[in-house]
């Protein structure tokens, strides 16, 4: 007798290959271009080689006539995004990964609403994975108001293979001439100063100035990838103006075109330090490449500080694959601190005091080659010595690793984190 499957062994068999298919496309695919080499250290970032370098092999050109302002917590984030909203005449343009229910979250979805409801044209992308903690009532009262919203990689047989490639930009133009962007996700977790553990640091930027076209243009490029509509004009590129002193750019990556881009940019900015390297950094998970590159930097003379979330942590699996990399850049010379007062979800990079790279971009595989990042890079003294303040008054906030209390942990944790790093791209 001939045995046959029944409808339910049908359905495992159907789903276990779906997931055996989701893990070869997505757990064990790599990039088309992967980077293998670490960069010697031929110039300085103050050298105007690497300027050229960074405007012209890496991204588009560093412009000057920007104004950037620096925005501490919620307190100091969210009142800005909103009054630039409510001031909207022509043109939004929106996308972000985190968008959950909440008060912020109405009270964005309530400004993008009314000011689409009075004619001006709101355009709004939000990570599928990102928002599924959005309450659909949220969406419908955007929609019904005119609100376009767009889902990035939503969930379907048909794309199963881009499931795990996520927008993780936070980028909010208005009128072309305004932009936002940072590590800030629309959360209540993000409201307040970051006084207790419910509340979380970041920080966030608004600008001015030529750089914003490059920020609208990265919308624009997502945007066109889920809605098939390519936004132009000038209500959305208009001529744009100076608007300070400060040289910038806005740096994008994606896994579909220039996923290493990011990798790479990092890489440079850390081969071109001569003197000081501080990274704020909420998931540091560095690679092979990366630790060569911060222990070469080490052994050159420059110090390395970095301050990452402790214990207070919405992650805590990648603390755990973060811990598990630590080791050679301990001995090397680095100093390591976790924040301790609540979640740390700033992504800010200071070289030298004199070039900075902020924005949405991770210090992990899954940033640098997995996601759709954007950060902002500002080539000034007086924008690092001012990011360098917060960056003081962070470590004061946090505690020193040694590499002897991070050797002698016990064996179960080096056991599980070793485990979780061999994962690490994927957390």
């Amino acid at each position: 007798m001939k045995y046959r499957l029944s409808a339910g062994q049908i359905a495992l068999l159907l789903v276990t290959t779906a997931v055996l298919v989701f893990l070869g496309m997505n757990l064990f695919a790599s990039p088309e271009k992967t980077i293998k080499y670490t960069f010697p250290h031929t110039y300085d970032v103050a050298d105007p080689q690497f300027q050229r370098a960074m405007s012209v092999l890496l991204g588009p050109p560093l412009l000057k006539g920007n104004r950037v302002d620096t925005l501490l917590n919620g307190d100091e984030i969210f009142p800005a995004m909103l009054k630039a909203i409510r001031e909207a005449r022509k043109t939004i343009t929106f996308e972000t990964y985190i968008y959950w229910s909440g008060n912020i979250g109405k009270e964005f979805a309530d400004a993008l609403a009314e000011r689409a409801g009075a004619g001006v044209k709101v355009h709004v992308l939000l990570d599928w994975v990102g928002s599924q903690k959005m309450d659909k009532d949220l969406l419908e009262r955007m929609k019904k108001s005119g609100v376009e919203i767009e889902k990035y990689h939503p969930l379907a047989w048909y794309s199963i293979d881009k499931l795990n490639n996520r927008t993780h930009r936070k980028l909010l133009v208005v009128d072309g001439r305004v932009g936002f962007t940072g590590g800030v996700g629309i959360a209540d977790e993000w409201t307040g100063h970051a006084q207790d553990p419910d509340h979380w640091r970041d920080t966030h930027y608004r600008i001015e100035g030529p750089t914003v076209p490059q920020m609208q243009a990265a919308f624009v490029d997502n945007w066109t990838k889920v809605s098939g509509q390519t936004l132009h004009g000038d209500d959305y590129f208009p001529e744009s103006a100076p608007a300070g002193e400060l040289f910038a750019q806005l740096f994008k990556s994606s896994k579909d075109g220039g996923s290493e881009s990011t990798h790479l940019m990092y890489l440079m900015s850390i081969a071109a330090a001569a003197k000081t390297i501080d990274l704020s950094m909420a998931y540091f998970v560095p690679d092979d490449l990366a630790t060569e590159a911060l222990v070469a930097a080490l052994k050159r003379g420059v110090r390395v500080r970095i301050v990452m979330p402790g214990t207070k942590t919405d992650a805590a699996l990648v603390r755990g694959a973060s811990r598990a990399k630590w080791g050679p850049i301990l001995q090397a010379g680095a100093e390591l601190y976790e924040y301790q007062p609540t979640m740390y979800h700033c992504k800010v990079l200071v070289v030298d005091g004199v070039w900075t790279s902020v924005g949405s971009t991770n210090f992990d595989n899954r940033s640098f080659r997995l996601n759709d990042e954007a950060n902002l890079n500002i080539l000034d003294r007086e924008f690092a010595a001012r990011q360098l303040i917060d960056f003081e008054a962070d470590l004061k906030k946090s505690r020193r690793i040694t590499y002897d209390e991070w050797a002698s942990r016990p064996v179960h944790e080096k056991a599980w984190e070793h485990f979780l790093g061999l994962f690490g791209s994927q957390l």
